[in-house]
């Protein structure tokens, strides 16, 4: 197993050659000045403030795991802090910009670069050369997704993939059989079949496509965001994609968007599929665990994001990052809990791989026969399903590359309403899109 979970991680390295160059920034330094930063005694208190977002499995376990960490240290305490995905990054953006940000924060790999660029971030290389951060059991693959410029700036906290969740219970009714690596074609035809012989709809992504966007585009062979542009030759990639939706709606077998008014797309707990509204949900592996903890007596299966090419669309990736940022006071103990995280079996006992499957193999190993048959499914989902039928993950996005989703999400929403046509939205989006980017980038 041990083998599969290295080989699970292979593949990352080629994309990272892409990430742009930059002058390596020194941790020490905030806003170009000069800040002294020495690791505390044993005797020392120590209180370190820990952002997140997550779900409320994901908010549990990381208390428990942040308590127990003061059990074994208790000159060092916390302050968690947690949100859901949409308001947790309009709040960093915030605090990064009044020099006030959390001592540890939760990073997504698309803001990676943004946030190291910015100067914002911890360069971690130190704490590696000299031990304090033990990466021996851990992929260099997985070390290099962390690196911008000449430094490694965050430490992967587990490895996840694209996954389709979908309700069991409602596939048997409409006698479909859901395969791995289906294309676009049969998805479309399986929705239409469970939508005339139940009457429930599928949800494709609605108000979370930010992710599939990209994986739409890289099914194309198009990385969608590149430094001061968009990847795509021309709009048509987006007028497809929204003409997707304008289709479904149309012909009856899409979840109509007035659902979503009173939920938050994204949300695990407040999802259609939990209320049988509809059978299907695109998520990533790491939160199938929230999905069995919100509704355990759903009887679900996991199968590959559809697409015209699944092997060149999907791909492994950091599930999330931990950084440490510049305005923390005690970086050495920051760093101290980075290396808990990655390396000690208990604490990944606590975690129980809800964040992906953990980056040490040593770890893994170790806590696989812990899991239960949620964790063991998705463990093996990406092991046994995406390794083997996936591409390069795509670089992390360029700066610029959130307000772009932001926009996508609105103008999907545009179309489904009747306000835009895809044409119109494509339009928009494309002009607005390479604006955003060249603006990003200086250019």
């Amino acid at each position: 197993m041990k083998k599969k979970i290295i080989l699970a991680l292979v593949g990352l390295t080629a994309a990272l050659s892409l990430m742009a160059c930059t002058a390596n920034k020194d941790q020490e330094t905030t806003q170009g000045t000069e800040r002294e930063t020495t690791a505390p005694s044993a005797e020392e208190n120590v209180s370190l403030s820990f952002y997140w977002w997550g779900n409320q499995v994901r908010n549990e376990r990381t208390g428990n795991l942040l308590n127990a960490y003061t059990a074994a240290n208790p000159n060092v305490t916390f302050n968690p802090e947690f949100a859901e995905w949409d308001s947790y990054w309009n709040n960093l953006a915030t605090r990064s910009a009044g020099n006030e940000l959390p001592d540890i924060i939760q990073m997504d790999y698309k803001y990676l670069a943004q946030y190291a660029n910015n100067g914002l971030l911890v360069d971690l290389t130190p704490y590696i050369e000299d031990g304090t951060l033990d990466i021996s059991n851990v992929s260099a693959d997985i070390i290099d997704a962390a690196r911008v410029g000449d430094g490694i700036y965050a430490l992967c906290n587990g490895i996840n993939a694209p996954s389709l969740v979908y309700d069991k219970a409602i596939t048997k009714e409409a006698g479909v059989e859901i395969k791995d690596n289906m294309t676009m074609a049969e998805f479309i035809e399986v929705s239409k079949t469970i939508y005339e012989t139940t009457g429930v709809q599928t949800n494709m992504a609605y108000g979370n496509g930010d992710n599939f966007i990209e994986y739409f585009a890289r099914s194309h062979g198009y990385v969608l965001f590149e430094e001061g542009k968009l990847g795509v030759p021309d709009e048509s990639i987006f007028r497809d994609y929204f003409q997707m939706y304008v289709d479904a709606l149309e012909e009856g077998w899409h979840v109509d968007p007035s659902i979503f008014v009173e939920i938050t797309p994204g949300s695990i707990e407040t999802d259609p599929m939990l209320s049988k509204d509809t059978w299907s949900m695109f998520v990533y592996s790491n939160q199938i665990s929230a999905i069995s903890s919100a509704s355990p007596d759903l009887d679900y299966g996991i199968t590959t994001w559809p697409a015209d090419n699944v092997k060149m669309a999907n791909y492994l990736k950091p599930s999330q990052f931990f950084t440490i940022s510049s305005n923390c006071e005690n970086i050495e103990e920051a760093v101290k809990v980075l290396n808990y995280i990655t390396n000690a079996v208990e604490a990944n006992e606590i975690l129980l791989a809800e964040r992906g499957i953990p980056i040490s193999a040593e770890v893994a190993e170790a806590i696989k026969p812990l899991l239960g048959a949620v964790d063991q499914a998705a463990f093996d989902y990406v092991n046994g399903v995406v390794t083997e039928t996936s591409s390069k993950v795509n670089p992390p996005s360029a700066e610029g590359s959130g307000e772009i989703q932001s926009l996508l999400n609105q103008l999907v929403e545009a179309v489904c309403y009747g306000q835009k046509t895809p044409e119109e939205a494509a339009a928009e989006i494309f002009t607005r899109g390479n604006e955003i980017l060249a603006e990003k980038a200086g250019q």
